[in-house]
């Protein structure tokens, strides 16, 4: 990753854009968790990863799956019954691109 100097958070800016009203002290706990969010992100960037194969989980576990089996089966017509149009099991829409 490349090296990036540090640039003030325009919390103004994010709070328009949140569509927050802050108060003055909600601003300065706001600007010191985001602070504190930046400073851990940039110390894990600075972490050498070389040869650490990723990981699906960090638990030495398998999922356990079940069957993959039809258990229920459903007739289309049921849910077909409210469509404005059909024909042989499918939905017909409008042409919306001549």
């Amino acid at each position: 990753m490349a090296d990036h100097e540090a640039q003030p958070i325009d919390l103004d800016h994010l709070s328009r854009l949140a569509r927050l009203s802050l108060s003055p002290l909600d601003r300065a706990a706001l600007t010191q968790d985001l602070e504190n969010i930046i400073g851990m992100i940039d110390a894990m960037q600075a972490i050498d990863t070389d040869g650490v194969e990723p990981m699906a989980n960090p638990l030495d576990a398998t999922q356990r799956l079940r069957s993959d089996q039809v258990t229920e089966t459903v007739d289309p017509t049921v849910f077909q019954a409210n469509a404005p149009e059909t024909e042989g099991g499918y939905y017909l829409v409008p042409r919306v691109v001549e």
